[in-house]
C-alpha cells in the first residue's frame, strides 16, 4: 500500500523566482509574482517550474504506437530479435534513424534476444506483466521527452529522457528509474527497467549519468549532439554532448603525435562524472514530475500549471542494473527530499571505503575479510593476471577460452613471474598461481570459467576508462600509453570510417572497444598497435603479452605512490558509499558467479555495512543468485547457454515484489541463496530454458539457503 509521503518545505530561491519571470514573459504578470515570492517565499511553490538544471529546450516527440514506438522503436518483438536495422544514408543517418538503432542494440545487450534463452516466453516486450505471452508486437504508444542536464557550463551535459506511456495514469501516477548501465547512452536501460516500467504504465526517467555516447573525433574535430548526429565542434557549442578540453593549438599538437585518436566522454570528460551519478538519478526523478505536470495538471491563469502529481501521490522505484543500479542506490541514500519510495536494483557496481572490520563467510569456503574494493582497484588487478590464470587447469573448459592467443597469455605470464607478482616455473604453475591469486583477492571460484571472456571483451577497457576518469586525466595525457581509435587488419591505427562514426551513437556502449572505435597501445615497440594483436610488443619484455608494460602501469596507478597515482585515488575516494538508505525498502539481486563486479566487492559488503548502519530500520533484502554472471547477452554463446541462467528473469521478480510492497503492503522477502538449474546440454545447442531451471523468490527461505546478519559478519550458504 502507499504510504503518503511527508512534502519538504519549498522555498521560492531567486533563480527559482528568474524562472517565474522567465516562463510568465515578465511585464505586470512577472512583476506581481516577483513581488509575492519576495513577500511570501512558499506563495508559489506549488506551481510547475522547469528545474533549474535543465539545460536549452525540452524536445518532445509522440510515438503512436504502431509506425514507432517507446520500447522497441517500431521495430516491435520481433524486430529486436533480428538484424540491426540500417539508414537510407550511411554517411547522415536521421535522429530517427539512430535511435532506432540505438534502442536496438542497447536492448540487446542486456538480454539474451533468442527464444531458448527466454526471449518471448519469460520476458521481452510481447511478455505481459502477469507473464502471458502474447501475440502482439510490444509496441508501446507515448511521448518522449529528451534534454540535457548542466550546471550552465555546457561541459556536463547529462542526457535525461521521460517516456510517458498512453496508458499512464494520472490519478495513480508512477515513475521508475532506469539509469544506464555501464557507461552507456541514454537508451542504456531500455531492456531492464524501461521495459518493467512501461509495462506496468509508469513514466521511466532515464539518465545516461555523463557517460554516454559522447565521442570526440580529434581529427575531424566532430562530435555527437543530444540524439547521436555528428557535427563540427564548433558548430555545436554548447549544444555538444562531450567535446575534449583542448585548445585547437593542443589538438593539433595531438593530432600530429597520435593522429586519428579520438576521446570519450567517460574516459576523458575530466570530471570524474560517477561521483554526480546519485544525484544525477534525483535529478531526472525531478525532471519526469516537472514532464508529468506539464502533460497533465491544471493551467493557472499564467499558463503555469499546478504541480498536481507529486511525490506524496505518486509511487517512485529506483532501478536499473551494473553502473546503473549503483546510481540508483547512490540516489536512494542521497535523497533528502523523499523522492524514492522503494529500491529494486540487480548486480550493483557500488563501492564502499576500505575497511576490514566486515567478514563474509560462505559455507566452507575460507572467510573474505578485504572489504568492498574500488572498480579501478580489482578491475586493474584483474586486467593484470586474467590472461594468465585463463591457461590454468581450474579454468580449461573456459567459454571463449580459444580466442584469447595462448602465446600472448603465455607470455603474460612469463612476464608476471619475472616481475614478482606470480609464482611457479612452468606456464601451467605460473597460471594456477594467478588463478589462486583472484580468488584470495575477492573473485568467487565461480568466477573461474569467466576470467578469459572478461579479459578479452571487458577488464583492458574498463581499467583505462577508469584510470583516466578517477585521475580526471586529459585524452592528451595517454594514460599509461593507451589511446582509443579506429584500426585496420594489422592492429595499425588508421582513419574511421565515415560510416562507422555516424553510426556510434546507435553501435557503440561508451567503452572502447565498441563500435569503430579499439583499445590502443601506443608504447608498442615499433609503433602503436592495437593492444590485443600478435605484432603489439611491451617495450620490457620485447614480447607479445597483451602489452603488458601499460597493464603494469595501469596497476600501479593503484598500487603506487606517484602524483598520478594520488590523483586516482582521490578519484576513487569521491564515489564512495555510506550504505545509508534512509530506511527505504529495497531488494538487490545478484549474481555468485559475476565475474565483472563480483559479489565480495559491491553487493555482500554493501548488506552488511547497511545492517550496521541502519540497524532494525534496515528494510534491504538481499538476493542472491546461483549459477547467473553478469553478461546476459553472453548466454546465446556456446558454454553460457548451457551453464548459466538469465538473471534478468530474477531482476524482473525484484521489481515486482516491490511493486507489491508499495501497492499492496506485501512483505517483502528474506535475503536468500536462490539454487537455479543451468540448461545443459550440448554447449552452443542447450535445451530451451524453462520456468523449472529457474525457483521463485521464497516469501521465507529455508534455513538452508538464509543470508543472515550476525555484529559484523553475513553468512551466506555454500
Amino acid at each position: 500500500m502507499k504510504t503518503k509521503k511527508s512534502m519538504p518545505k519549498v522555498h521560492l530561491s531567486a533563480v527559482a523566482a528568474a524562472a517565474m519571470l522567465a516562463a510568465c514573459g515578465g511585464g505586470e504578470t512577472g512583476a506581481m509574482l516577483e513581488k509575492a515570492a519576495a513577500a511570501k517565499p512558499n506563495a508559489h511553490a506549488n506551481l510547475n517550474f522547469k528545474p533549474v538544471f535543465v539545460a536549452g529546450a525540452v524536445s518532445v516527440i509522440e510515438y503512436d504506437g504502431t509506425s514507432d514506438d517507446l520500447l522497441t522503436g517500431g521495430l516491435g518483438a520481433s524486430g529486436l530479435a533480428g538484424a540491426a536495422p540500417g539508414f537510407v544514408d550511411a554517411l547522415a543517418p536521421t535522429a530517427a534513424e539512430l535511435r532506432r538503432l540505438a534502442i536496438h542494440t542497447n536492448y540487446r545487450a542486456l538480454v539474451d534476444p533468442t527464444p531458448n534463452g527466454g526471449y518471448g516466453r519469460l520476458y521481452g516486450p510481447n511478455v505481459a506483466v502477469d507473464g502471458t505471452i502474447t501475440a502482439n508486437s510490444g509496441k508501446v504508444a507515448g511521448a518522449e521527452y529528451i534534454a540535457f542536464a548542466d550546471d550552465g557550463s555546457g561541459r556536463q551535459n547529462v542526457t535525461m529522457m521521460v517516456q510517458v506511456p498512453a496508458s499512464f495514469d494520472p490519478k495513480a501516477p508512477c515513475i521508475v528509474t532506469a539509469t544506464s548501465s555501464g557507461s552507456r547512452g541514454v537508451y542504456g536501460a531500455i531492456a531492464t527497467a524501461g521495459e518493467w516500467g512501461l509495462k506496468h504504465d509508469c513514466a521511466v526517467a532515464y539518465t545516461d549519468k555523463g557517460t554516454g555516447l559522447g565521442v570526440h573525433d580529434l581529427q575531424a574535430d566532430t562530435v555527437n549532439l543530444i540524439d547521436g548526429r555528428r557535427s563540427p565542434a564548433a558548430t555545436a557549442g554548447t549544444a555538444s554532448n562531450f567535446t575534449a578540453a583542448l585548445s585547437d593549438t593542443a589538438r593539433t599538437a595531438f593530432n600530429a603525435l597520435t593522429p586519428n585518436r579520438f576521446a570519450v566522454k567517460h574516459a576523458h570528460s575530466q570530471q570524474n562524472p560517477e561521483k554526480d551519478w546519485g544525484q544525477q538519478t534525483l535529478q531526472v526523478i525531478e525532471f519526469a514530475f516537472y514532464v508529468l505536470n506539464e502533460r497533465y495538471s491544471t493551467a493557472t491563469g499564467t499558463g503555469l500549471k499546478v504541480t498536481q502529481i507529486r511525490p506524496h501521490n505518486t509511487l517512485v522505484i529506483a532501478s536499473s542494473v551494473s553502473n546503473g543500479a549503483g546510481a540508483a542506490l547512490a540516489a536512494a541514500e542521497q535523497d533528502e527530499s523523499g523522492l524514492i519510495d522503494g529500491v529494486a536494483v540487480s548486480e550493483p557496481s557500488i563501492q564502499l571505503a576500505p575497511s576490514n572490520d566486515l567478514r563474509i563467510e560462505r559455507g566452507s569456503l575460507p572467510a573474505y575479510t578485504g572489504g568492498s574494493k574500488s572498480l579501478f582497484d580489482y578491475f586493474s588487478y584483474g586486467n593484470l593476471l586474467q590472461p594468465c590464470a585463463a591457461l590454468a587447469p581450474d579454468a580449461a573448459a573456459s567459454p571463449f577460452l580459444f580466442l584469447l592467443p595462448a602465446a600472448g597469455a603465455t607470455n603474460r605470464c612469463n612476464a608476471l613471474a619475472t616481475a614478482g607478482l606470480i609464482s611457479g616455473a612452468s606456464t601451467t604453475e605460473r597460471a594456477a598461481d594467478a588463478l589462486v591469486r583472484l580468488r584470495a583477492y575477492g573473485w568467487e571460484p565461480d568466477a573461474n570459467l569467466l576470467h578469459a571472456t572478461h579479459f578479452l571483451f571487458a577488464s583492458p577497457a574498463i581499467a583505462v576508462t577508469y584510470a583516466n576518469t578517477y585521475g580526471r586525466f586529459s585524452v592528451a595525457d595517454s594514460t599509461c600509453g593507451f589511446s582509443f581509435g579506429s584500426t585496420d587488419a594489422a592492429g595499425l591505427p588508421i582513419a574511421a570510417a565515415p560510416a562507422a562514426i555516424a553510426a556510434y551513437f546507435g553501435t557503440g556502449n561508451g567503452v572502447p572497444p565498441s563500435g569503430a572505435l579499439n583499445l590502443i597501445y601506443n608504447h608498442s615497440v615499433g609503433g602503436a598497435r592495437k593492444h590485443d594483436v600478435a605484432s603489439t610488443l611491451s617495450p620490457s619484455t620485447g614480447q607479445f603479452d597483451f602489452a603488458f608494460d601499460g597493464a603494469n602501469c595501469l596497476r600501479q596507478l593503484w598500487t603506487g605512490s606517484s602524483p598520478d597515482a594520488a590523483r586516482v585515488h582521490a578519484g576513487a575516494a569521491e564515489v564512495f558509499r555510506g550504505a545509508n538508505l534512509r530506511g527505504k525498502p529495497a531488494i538487490v539481486v545478484h549474481g555468485r558467479n559475476d565475474t565483472l563486479i563480483p559479489v565480495n566487492f559491491s553487493s555482500r559488503p554493501y548488506v552488511l555495512r547497511n545492517r550496521l548502519v541502519e540497524g532494525a530500520a534496515s528494510q534491504l533484502r538481499y538476493i542472491e543468485v546461483t549459477n547467473a554472471q553478469h553478461f546476459e547477452s553472453f548466454l546465446t554463446f556456446a558454454g553460457y547457454d548451457s551453464r548459466y541462467i538469465p538473471l534478468h528473469v530474477y531482476y524482473n521478480r525484484a521489481l515486482d515484489a516491490m511493486w507489491a510492497h508499495l501497492k499492496d503492503g506485501t512483505a517483502l522477502p528474506a535475503s536468500q541463496v536462490v539454487r537455479t538449474t543451468p540448461r545443459g546440454g550440448t554447449p552452443g545447442a542447450a535445451p530451451a530454458i524453462q520456468l523449472a531451471n529457474l525457483p521463485t523468490i521464497a516469501a521465507t527461505p529455508s534455513a538452508a539457503d538464509a543470508i543472515t546478519i550476525s555484529g559484523n559478519t553475513l553468512r551466506v550458504p555454500d
